[in-house]
């Protein structure tokens, strides 16, 4: 099982969840929203395996914490795996749009400028100008969309540009996100929640609650479950085999 986008530190006992992701065998990225919660972040998953600690910065908080960058260039050589990053053009965030591509654009130098990194990326209604600046910054490494929700013309520049892509149940409950699912490569595909930010039922979506977004996959593309799950594992396993920042976490 694979939860490739959640915030773990944001549920209410998140030392209660990642026992259980260690429990149930949960291969996680545990994502960040400020370079100063990355360290506690980190603690969490100390004798958890599994699961992997990235450092972001995101672009909905990009104007109030600005000043961290600093903070994100001295942890960077330590990590492999960069994210919650990118841009928001929602209509309450465009007011900080400069914050975010200051952020955004800066993050992706500093990626390239140590190797590479592996990126957990938002685009929400900002997919044209997200792939714009990860076609500027070529060498920042491999860029995995969350939550993809632009057009079908953007999922095919996106898709040319070598991107990966992170789904979770919510964004296959509807018509729209079915059929671009439809249109990602099958090799470039991962599980995802968002938990805690996501619902499913009422209730914060749990890390297992992947699995939904795996069966939903199954319908998708016709198929067993099995298949499936073996699918989304060679992913992962192909993703994390790549020489890219090798020698950091």
């Amino acid at each position: 099982m694979i939860d490739f986008h959640a915030h773990l530190d944001l549920y209410s006992d998140p030392h209660t969840v990642v026992r259980e992701c260690v429990a149930r065998h949960i291969y996680v990225l545990s994502v960040t929203t400020t370079p100063s919660a990355w360290s506690g972040t980190m603690a969490l998953a100390k004798n958890a395996p599994r699961i992997r600690t990235a450092l972001g910065l995101h672009p909905q908080l990009a104007h109030e914490r600005k000043g961290e960058l600093p903070l994100f260039e001295g942890l960077l050589p330590q990590v492999r795996y960069i994210g919650e990053i990118g841009l928001d053009g929602g209509p309450e965030y465009r007011q900080y749009w400069l914050d975010q591509q200051q952020v955004f654009f800066r993050i992706l130098k500093l990626c390239a400028s140590v190797g590479g990194r592996i990126m957990s990326i938002h685009s929400r209604r900002a997919s044209t100008e997200v792939l714009d600046a990860l076609t500027a910054e070529p060498d920042a490494g491999i860029a995995i969309l969350h939550w993809f929700s632009g057009t079908q013309k953007e999922l095919a520049r996106a898709v040319d540009l070598g991107c990966w892509f992170s789904v979770g149940p919510a964004m296959l409950a509807g018509a729209k996100g079915q059929a671009l699912a439809k249109k990602i490569p099958r090799d470039r595909i991962l599980t995802e929640t968002d938990g805690p930010f996501i619902q499913i039922n009422g209730q914060a979506a749990w890390p297992w609650d992947a699995d939904r977004a795996a069966e939903s996959l199954s319908k998708i593309w016709s198929q067993p479950i099995e298949a499936t799950q073996n699918q989304l594992l060679s992913n992962l396993r192909r993703l994390t085999s790549y020489a890219i920042g090798t020698n950091a976490i």
